[in-house]
């Protein structure tokens, strides 16, 4: 840490000058622009949503954007355009955590666990991650989400493979994590109804959880953010001020103790509003309009 972060943080923390936005926004740029281990990559436009027709020229126009912030990116699908991600994420010089998005839906797994594979053996993924939140969502048993990682697995062996969820999935799950290559671990502690104030905190006991579960094996936090707008969720508020707060101190920590993590998200996407709320569309670093935040 520097001596100008170390006293921004000193002032963030002071009574009285916490809560000042202008000290996070400071602070929030200068992480910022020293770099990032890892972002969740935003694909849809405004207007567009999973389903509809993705372009070459958008990815670019979006790896561009986050080139110079970003060692990796993160991918959710491995189908309907999300396939064209990790190659020209490649071409950029980004590392990809490349996802295959798991659902109830046996036919269309299988077209995404093809992906994945193919994407891997073409040498465009540099860790795959089987499945997303799936258990989360009680849309399959763990014995066929097993199922699906051991395959991967058996098709890819000199890739690391894992399967992205709640940090406390791996828990409670431990035949789970001792399938994966590495655990990817999922950290909110806005869903969770935290306070911005002891988020912090939160987030750092969610990440030894995950730790204790994987028993010496990598732990990637794959996901964690706040929302820069869109209401509460019991006492988490959504505020621009918490939001840069929140990234500063995930930023910070990550850096200090050398920590993996994949901030969620790079753009807001007004889609995902039908999901979440209101808050949905507002997890970006940059705006719809891809104009940085801050």
């Amino acid at each position: 840490m520097s001596k100008r972060q170390e006293k921004l943080m000193s002032l963030v923390a002071a009574k009285g000058i916490r809560s000042t936005r202008g000290n996070y926004d400071i602070l929030a740029k200068e992480l910022l622009n020293e770099g990032m281990h890892g972002i969740c990559f935003s694909l849809f436009e405004e207007g567009q949503k999973p389903g509809d027709p993705i372009t070459e020229t958008q990815i670019r126009r979006r790896l561009e954007i986050l080139k110079p912030y970003t060692k990796w990116i993160r991918t959710f699908s491995c189908t309907e355009g999300n396939e064209l991600i990790p190659p020209l994420a490649k071409e950029s010089g980004i590392k990809t955590l490349v996802g295959a998005w798991l659902s109830d839906d046996k036919e269309t797994n299988t077209e995404e666990i093809e992906g994945l594979i193919n994407l891997a053996k073409q040498g465009y993924v540099d860790i795959a991650a089987v499945g997303n939140e799936v258990l989360y969502r009680k849309e399959l048993t763990e014995a066929e989400l097993l199922d699906y990682i051991n395959k991967v697995k058996q098709q890819i062996p000199g890739t690391p493979v894992g399967y992205v969820d709640a940090y406390y999935e791996f828990t409670d799950r431990p035949t789970l994590a001792e399938a994966c290559d590495v655990i990817l671990a999922n950290c909110y502690p806005y869903w969770e109804g935290c306070h911005v104030d002891y988020s912090f905190l939160y987030m750092k006991e969610m990440y030894q959880q995950a730790v204790k579960a994987a028993k010496g094996k990598k732990v990637i936090i794959t996901e964690t953010g706040w929302p820069s707008s869109g209401g509460a969720f019991e006492a988490s508020e959504a505020s621009m001020n918490n939001f840069l707060k929140y990234y500063a101190n995930a930023q910070q920590w990550a850096k200090n103790e050398d920590i993996e993590l994949f901030y969620f998200s790079s753009f807001d996407e007004s889609w995902k509003t039908g999901d979440e709320g209101d808050v949905g569309a507002y997890w970006g670093l940059w705006d719809k309009e891809e104009e940085l935040k801050f």
